[in-house]
């Protein structure tokens, strides 16, 4: 199971009221890439693909795809804001090994396929 915590639940929701979209939900995913091997993606979607998993947090719903669903077990996901900017922060006990950003990270028993970071 993941966690969103209260700020960044509130910060989803707030993003998702202002592209006024009700058919939007979180997707949440790992894809190959990033300069440790895997890399997050956070997006909102509006399409189902097949064998995903879906779950409501808060007012919107969270759809994990079934290939990244090991990788973000038990992730912590939080919004922190920072002087003038902030950001989502992930917060993962499977990462072993992660990047300076937070944004790349492998696992102990998954390395991905490392690509330069742009």
């Amino acid at each position: 199971m993941i966690h969103i915590s209260e700020t960044a639940t509130g910060k989803i929701a707030e993003m998702l009221q202002d592209i006024g979209a009700d058919q939007y939900f979180l997707r949440l995913g790992v894809n190959d890439g990033g300069c440790n091997g895997l890399s997050y993606s956070i997006r909102f979607d509006d399409s189902l693909d097949e064998g995903d998993r879906a779950f409501v947090w808060g007012t919107f719903q969270v759809v994990l795809d079934p290939t990244s669903e090991p990788f973000l077990e038990g992730v912590h996901i939080d919004y922190k804001e920072a002087g003038m900017t902030g950001g989502f922060t992930i917060d993962n006990p499977n990462a072993k090994f992660t990047c300076g950003c937070g944004a790349s990270f492998r696992t102990a028993t998954y390395r991905g396929k490392a690509k330069k970071c742009d």
